[in-house]
């Protein structure tokens, strides 16, 4: 193991995408090369790493050409959508910090693990599908695709209808002790996609896949704990976490407590579309033994891991 250990880095879908003008197949890798140059200093400074990534805005446009072609081809199941992604964001990933390794002579090799992620058939996500996907279309045609392909659709906030999904907990990683071996064995993994394909157990063991979107972050926090890593690193748009955010009290926080976390989270204090989700994460894993999580944005991230910047949440 690295000097410092083992950290978990969970990189956003959205990362891969610089802006509307930049969203092309090659956009994103390069946003990938660039995010391999920093995968590579946290390895200089001692750290081996587990990479995980968002799919949102990737599963979206896979979404969308099959709509597009809906009345040529079978619409894609998200669960294929998913391990589609996981295939190309792993390969893009894997071949950037293959090339950025040779050329700062570093004897590692990365390697991407196409991973499922166990959900509660019970889970009452499936009962009251709640997230968002592909595009926005009117209400017949919504409708008609609905009752053709057992979707649920919900008109969205006045911008058209659209399909959506459940978003169940994460309650197992399939992949974990694979990913634990590679780990020890020195190798840089990419794993956790978008939250990992969803699937559910049957009765008699078998695995089966289901329609569902798992949070990217909250699969990241149970991977980490799995592979007992000592740090969950958490890159988002914002150098540190807020309190009262964008109010005229608002506070910049440099550390939590586990205590202190859970309280802020009771109080509401992290919007529950964005920072929300990213703080349960870390309480899920330093509650459950990690030893650090970081929230910075990209830029930040070789100053926060050296303790100059970010918000960092400590038992």
């Amino acid at each position: 193991m690295s000097a410092r250990g083992l950290a978990v880095l969970a990189i956003g879908g959205n990362a891969l995408i610089r802006d509307r003008q930049h969203e092309s197949i090659p956009d994103q890798s390069r946003m990938v090369e660039a995010i391999a140059v920093d995968i590579a200093d946290m390895i200089v400074e001692g750290w081996n790493v587990v990479v995980t990534h968002g799919n949102g805005p990737q599963v979206g446009f896979i979404l969308r050409r099959s709509e597009i072609s809906i009345d040529e081809v079978p619409p894609v199941p998200m669960d294929y959508a998913g391990a589609d992604i996981q295939g190309a964001v792993g390969w893009m990933f894997v071949r950037a910090l293959r090339n950025e390794f040779r050329r700062r002579g570093m004897a590692r090799e990365a390697v991407a693990v196409v991973t499922q992620t166990v959900v509660d058939r019970a889970d009452p996500a499936f009962a009251a599908p709640t997230k968002p996907i592909g595009s926005h279309m009117d209400e017949s045609k919504a409708k008609l695709l609905a009752g053709k392909y057992g979707w649920t659709v919900r008109e969205d906030a006045g911008r058209g209808w659209r399909r959506v999904v459940p978003s169940p907990r994460p309650i197992a990683i399939v992949e974990a002790a694979v990913i634990r071996d590679l780990v020890r064995a020195g190798y840089v993994v990419v794993a956790c996609g978008g939250g990992g394909i969803p699937v559910v157990k049957e009765d008699n063991g078998d695995l089966r896949g289901v329609e569902a979107v798992i949070d990217k972050d909250l699969a990241s926090s149970l991977l980490a704990r799995n592979l007992g890593a000592d740090a969950l690193v958490l890159p988002t748009g914002v150098e540190k976490v807020a309190l009262d955010f964008n109010k005229p009290t608002q506070r910049w926080i440099d550390r939590m407590t586990l205590a202190e976390a859970r309280r802020h989270a009771a109080e509401d204090q992290f919007d529950k579309g964005s920072m929300g989700p990213k703080v349960a994460a870390l309480i899920d894993f330093v509650g459950g033994g990690g030893k650090l999580g970081l929230i910075t944005n990209p830029p930040n991230l070789p100053r926060a891991l050296r303790g100059e910047t970010g918000t960092r949440i400590v038992a």
